[in-house]
């Protein structure tokens, strides 16, 4: 369940979605925490590392949607969560998802197994937490972010992009509030971004090396 894929960042397959939990200097980082009904799971994959989750200093969250945000109050965390502005105030209880999307009606239907959260931390283009860079990649979501760290060249990507055989492919219409909006996301982290090899995706098998050139090749 737990797979490292270089030393310090490790990959917690839990079956149908990814989560990660990632060495930055002194800190812990877990990245994205699966549904409500994987917490067993992430606890578990946690402690296959080495650790527990009361030895994680902080959460970075890609997006909010039921798999990516549903198991954080199960965890019992005392860590802060770092989550893009346009997502924020959905998992902070401040707002709800548009009705007028398709994918925002999902996420209202979805949004009733997840817990708000009383706090988070909202970030915004080029902010840092730790060795990351925060990238603005709307599209799946209004506050879809990547966070990317030059110092590890490691990319957490979400579900701007998902793994098929090896390659990546851009978030599909079925799933997304605008594919427009993820193509652009794309190229804005190629061309804005830091040097990455290692890419880490919400689903399918994450890249270990390549990664830049393969999230280039979505754009084909």
């Amino acid at each position: 369940m737990a797979e490292e894929l270089v030393s310090g960042c490790w990959w917690f397959d839990l079956g149908g979605v990814n989560a990660y939990l990632v060495a930055d200097g002194d800190e812990l980082v877990l990245v994205d925490a699966g549904t409500p009904w994987d917490a067993d799971d992430v606890r578990a994959a946690v402690a296959a590392t080495g650790h527990s989750p009361a030895d994680i200093d902080r959460v970075l969250v890609t997006h909010y949607d039921v798999d990516h945000v549903g198991g954080l109050s199960k965890l019992g965390l005392d860590a802060p969560v770092y989550v893009g502005s346009g997502d924020a105030a959905v998992l902070g209880g401040e707002a709800e998802p548009p009705l007028s999307n398709r994918k925002g009606l999902f996420q209202r239907v979805a949004g009733l197994f997840v817990d708000h959260l009383a706090s988070v931390e909202p970030v915004e283009d080029g902010d840092t937490v730790g060795s990351f860079t925060v990238y603005e990649t709307p599209g799946h979501t209004p506050g879809h972010v990547a966070y990317v760290s030059r110092d590890r060249g490691i990319a957490f990507l979400g579900d701007l992009v998902r793994e098929s055989n090896g390659d990546l492919e851009a978030s599909p219409w079925a799933l997304s509030y605008d594919t427009g909006d993820v193509r652009e996301s794309i190229r804005h982290l190629l061309v804005d971004g830091v040097a990455f090899d290692v890419a880490c995706v919400g689903h399918g098998r994450p890249l270990v090396t390549g990664g830049e050139k393969a999230l280039s090749r979505a754009l084909d």
